[in-house]
């Protein structure tokens, strides 16, 4: 149990390294835009990565290292994968309505609660 948290916390330290830098990356090579472009940007190759490695870690018998590239560094790169891959997960069972309420429940709740922070912390702090 230790030793997979401790490949959790690793891979999210990395993955949060390679967000950090992919944004600042991205930023440089297309300037500040009005358009969160460096987080999309972010989200899908987050996604992409998530699932190329659960095809890849089943076929090739490595999913023992989805604690340190799953949870971890992807989880730390871009939640949004695991959100993703949730989503098709739904949608290859053949669950299509609970894969539509997850992704309307999943942002909208998600938006909802940043925004009710946002101005609770502003009613507190202000």
């Amino acid at each position: 149990m230790v030793s997979t948290v401790s490949l959790v916390a690793l891979g999210g330290a990395i993955g949060a390294v390679l967000r950090y830098l992919a944004g600042l990356g991205i930023l440089r090579v297309l300037g500040h835009t009005e358009f969160p472009l460096a987080i999309l940007t972010v989200n899908v190759i987050g996604s992409f990565l998530m699932g190329a490695f659960v095809v890849v870690a089943a076929q090739k018998g490595l999913t023992h290292l989805s604690p340190l590239v799953m949870t971890g560094m992807l989880g730390g790169f871009t939640t949004f994968s695991a959100f993703s891959l949730e989503t098709v997960t739904l949608l290859e069972r053949g669950e299509t309505s609970w894969a539509l309420v997850y992704v309307v429940l999943s942002v909208g709740l998600s938006v909802g609660g940043l925004f009710l922070g946002v101005l609770m912390a502003r009613g507190v702090f202000a």
